[in-house]
């Protein structure tokens, strides 16, 4: 019997020779370092528009830097400067955001430069939204476009899956990000040989890419939060309620993300559209706080290092504020992504949670409210989890992270996502 299950099992796929693998290495290293130095440039360039907008020029002006006033004109200004490059600028900017995920299409180079001035002046402007859709998109775009002139002989889908995983391994400060959302797009498709082999290209790229921006900008994402010991019941029993709980919370917002995006899009023109998300976005900031604008990855840091320092209403605020924003951002047609927001308010829920009841470590509320959270905005599994444990960098969450996605899984897996199809309707 044995044998003959031995011999029904269908054959391994071969392993890739060496010499096959070898002429993918340059190209992933040219790619890895360009993504990178690109998304830091970027970066860079934005964080020293916020710090001028946000800084000197309200204190000149004789306005608090967050009062509420600024955070209105600054919103509705962020909204302007971007509905005028969406409208002018030629290439529009690109698809509708909304209609994008991490898996980009290849966009022609025209459309590019009025992307990434789109990009910068969302992250300066403060609208909740990251850089890693837009990012990811020029980057492919680079790509597709450089590569296929310099190595026309080099197939035409190398070129986008190296730049993803490029961009990914440089937004994370690490390759592991990279190679899990792969992964799981090579899941779903026809593959030929290991995966490995399949893996080795884009791995080498989300490695160059990671290891550029933390020799450039030596990024963390751990929050310094308490370390956490050996886990016991309760902390198991938080964790398989958090997740869940925030993952629920999060699908509150993907439920309504083709109705906010509909009201929007009735307003036709960008010059409209825009600014009146900017409103919306500063009427929020004036409920939530200032913690509660931009990316929100330097914001969980300040919640972070004192997690006792605002009560379970203040935290429970932020964190409907934080998702009711990265809503209304995505919908209106800022150009951004959805992972750093969607940290905000999964650490935000976290630490109401260890407010409410102070025996629920912060680390473990805080990773797994990420975890749910992400689960729902993003249908990322790896990433989900993977980002939810970097955050506290302490290896007794794995544990517990992976027991609480299970049910936090249940709760997404076959619902609407968080991004829409060209006629409005949501993916599944």
């Amino acid at each position: 019997m044995a044998q003959e299950t031995t011999q029904q099992a269908p054959p391994s796929a071969p392993t890739a020779p060496a010499r096959a693998l070898l002429p993918f290495i340059l190209p992933a290293v040219a790619v890895g370092v360009a993504a990178s130095l690109i998304f830091v440039g970027v970066s860079t360039a934005a964080e020293r528009l916020q710090h001028v907008l946000w800084g000197p020029l309200p204190d000149a002006l004789g306005v608090g830097r967050y009062s509420v006033l600024w955070m209105f004109v600054m919103l509705v200004a962020a909204g302007i400067a971007v509905g005028l490059v969406v409208w002018k600028v030629p290439g529009h900017a690109g698809p509708d955001p909304a209609t994008l995920g991490l898996d980009a299409t290849v966009m022609r180079p025209g459309v590019l430069p009025g992307l990434v001035l789109a990009t910068a002046l969302m992250l300066a402007g403060g609208p909740s939204l990251g850089p890693e859709n837009p990012i990811i998109a020029v980057n492919v775009g680079l790509a597709a476009w450089l590569g296929g002139r310099l190595l026309p002989r080099a197939p035409d889908a190398l070129w986008p899956v190296l730049a993803e995983s490029a961009t990914i391994g440089a937004l994370f400060g690490t390759p592991v990000a990279a190679a899990l959302v792969i992964s799981e797009a090579l899941a779903g498709r026809p593959m030929r040989g290991r995966l490995w082999d399949n893996l080795f290209a884009p791995l080498t790229a989300g490695a160059c890419g990671a290891m550029t921006t933390t020799l450039v900008a030596r990024p963390t994402f751990d929050l310094g939060l308490p370390p956490m010991g050996r886990p016991h019941a309760g902390d198991l029993l938080a964790a398989l309620v958090i997740a869940p709980v925030s993952a629920l919370l999060g699908m509150g917002a993907v439920y309504a993300f083709p109705y906010v995006h509909a009201g929007f899009r009735r307003l036709r023109h960008p010059m409209l559209m825009l600014p009146a998300g900017g409103a919306v976005l500063g009427a929020l900031a004036a409920v939530g706080g200032h913690l509660t604008l931009f990316k929100g990855l330097s914001e969980v840091g300040q919640l972070a290092r004192d997690p006792g320092g605002w009560s379970a209403g203040q935290f429970a605020t932020m964190t409907v504020v934080k998702l009711a924003a990265l809503l209304v951002a995505a919908s209106c047609g800022f150009r951004g992504g959805r992972i750093f927001p969607a940290v905000f308010v999964g650490t935000a829920l976290g630490l109401c949670a260890h407010a409410l009841v102070p025996a629920v470590h912060p680390s473990v509320g805080v990773a797994t409210g990420v975890l749910g959270m992400l689960l729902a905005i993003t249908r990322q599994g790896w990433v989900s989890l993977f980002t939810a444990a970097v955050l506290v960098a302490s290896p007794a969450i794995i544990a517990l992270l992976t027991i609480a996605s299970l049910p936090a899984w249940l709760l997404v897996t076959g619902r609407p996502q968080m991004q829409l199809r060209e006629d409005g309707t949501p993916l599944r």
